[in-house]
């Protein structure tokens, strides 16, 4: 039986203004990320690590929209 991943919003995401959310799910062990805007236009799935390294980067304003 296959269920669907639990995907969740950041509880630092805004509502409205910025539209910038991204929600994330635990996909068998990897990190599934998708646009909360357009879950139909599908994730990516990274590596614990990966997903790790990407969330630091942003926090270090590495990446920009």
């Amino acid at each position: 039986m296959t269920t669907s991943p639990g995907w969740r919003k950041s509880r630092r995401s805004t509502q409205g203004t910025s539209d910038q959310c991204v929600e994330v799910a635990d996909l068998d062990g990897r990190v599934g990320v998708r646009d909360s805007k357009a879950p139909e236009a599908g994730h990516l799935a990274l590596t614990p690590n990966a997903f790790a390294a990407l969330v630091a980067r942003l926090k270090q304003g590495d990446l920009s929209a």
